[in-house]
């Protein structure tokens, strides 16, 4: 017999307000409230904007607190992360929550009062090796040390791909207490069949992971206009530079876009092309397939894994085989419309639903394993009792 499910009715979840994580926490949170889950969301690194404040308002179960500074993976953050932790542990013992689940690492080596999960959404040591081809530096040490200690003290590490959380393995050592849960969103009905003819691409433009600056160069020379949304320059303290591709010809820059703007985009597109060279999940291309576009993307292991057939790929660095294949497309609506029609079904998979009873599911065996959630804050060294009280200003 099957024992029943322990779970929470207070989490503290953190999230920040730069990229896909807010997104991911707003749809889980929403779908957390059917089962009236109090939930603290811990905004790290300011940056909200008033429509997600609105969003975050509109969700039974959320209250919201902002917290400001650099997160960990922008550069000479470490004060600043330290001071964020004290703030969640004063937050903890205030809110009182049944469990933590943090959206980033380093706060993992933090003395909770509770069981801690941490997930994996990307990390600095993957994005570097899959950008750069290459180990991140000999500056990035303190990061992997922090990342490593927060993955080892967390009871249970979350990725949303197989490829994610094998990329974790591989740079800070081995997951024993990992399990995969895919994002998701929330799933609205009726598809828009009124289709333009142009090819959409949202996401950072500064962040070279993205490979927007690719799309931008296969191009030139198509019988459709390629849109791309999406802020061209990092937060403060990310050291990204301005990206736009703006003297690219037939390319159009629409900016940073709210979500409600990006949907209408999704919904007239034809296609969507995201050449990423790193995406540990790819929320715009789950986005993008829900609303009906046909997916374009860059071949990479985590793609291959979400989307299988129901995408065509590219190496992410050819920019001439891109243009043949969006051309190719291009003169092929049945091929276009098959292809999504492909995108649809896979798509309706990930819904915020399913994602909420994952995760409801690991809450339950986090829950009802304390003494492992535990276990490392009465294990660890010396040195990592003193990360934890540089975390907290606590000797």
């Amino acid at each position: 017999m099957t024992p029943p499910l322990q779970l929470p009715k207070r989490i503290l979840l953190t999230a920040d307000a730069v990229g896909g994580v807010w997104t991911y926490a707003l749809e889980l949170s929403r779908a957390l409230a059917a089962g009236d889950i109090e939930i603290a969301l811990a905004v790290l690194g300011g940056g909200v904007s008033e429509a997600q404040r609105a969003q975050a308002a509109a969700v039974p179960g959320v209250r919201l607190f902002e917290h400001p500074g650099r997160l960990e993976w922008m550069n000479d953050p470490w004060e600043d992360v330290a001071r964020a932790g004290s703030w969640l542990l004063a937050l903890a013992k205030e809110f009182q929550p049944d469990l933590a689940h943090l959206n980033g690492y380093t706060h993992g080596a933090l003395p909770w009062p509770c069981p801690v999960l941490v997930v994996g959404h990307s990390c600095v040591c993957s994005w570097w090796r899959a950008v750069h081809g290459a180990d991140a530096p000999a500056g990035w040490t303190d990061y992997r040390r922090a990342v490593t200690k927060g993955l080892r003290r967390a009871g249970m590490v979350v990725a949303p791909s197989r490829a994610m959380l094998d990329a974790l393995g591989e740079h800070y050592g081995p997951i024993s207490n990992g399990r995969v849960i895919p994002n998701g969103l929330t799933i609205d009905g009726a598809i828009c069949r009124e289709r333009r003819e142009f090819i959409f691409a949202a996401g950072r433009v500064w962040d070279e992971a993205k490979n927007l600056s690719t799309l931008a160069s296969a191009a030139a020379g198509l019988n459709w206009p390629v849109y791309i949304a999406g802020d061209p320059t990092g937060p403060a303290g990310s050291g990204a530079a301005a990206n736009t591709g703006a003297a690219a010809a037939n390319v159009f820059h629409l900016g940073r876009l709210e979500r409600p703007e990006l949907q209408a985009w999704y919904e007239r597109a034809s296609i969507y092309a995201l050449p990423a060279r790193y995406e540990p999940f790819g929320l715009s291309v789950l986005e993008a397939a829900l609303a009906g576009c046909a997916l374009v993307l860059g071949d990479i292991p985590s793609l291959r894994e979400t989307w299988a057939d129901a995408a065509r790929y590219v190496p992410p660095g050819d920019a001439a085989a891109l243009h043949d294949l969006l051309r190719t497309l291009i003169r092929n609506r049945r091929d276009i419309a098959r292809l999504a029609a492909r995108s649809v079904r896979v798509a309706r998979r990930h819904s915020a639903e399913a994602m909420a009873a994952r995760y409801l599911a690991a809450y339950s065996d986090l829950l009802g394993d304390r003494t492992h959630a535990f276990s490392a804050l009465t294990d660890s060294s010396p040195r990592e009792h003193a990360f934890a009280a540089q975390l907290t200003g606590r000797p």
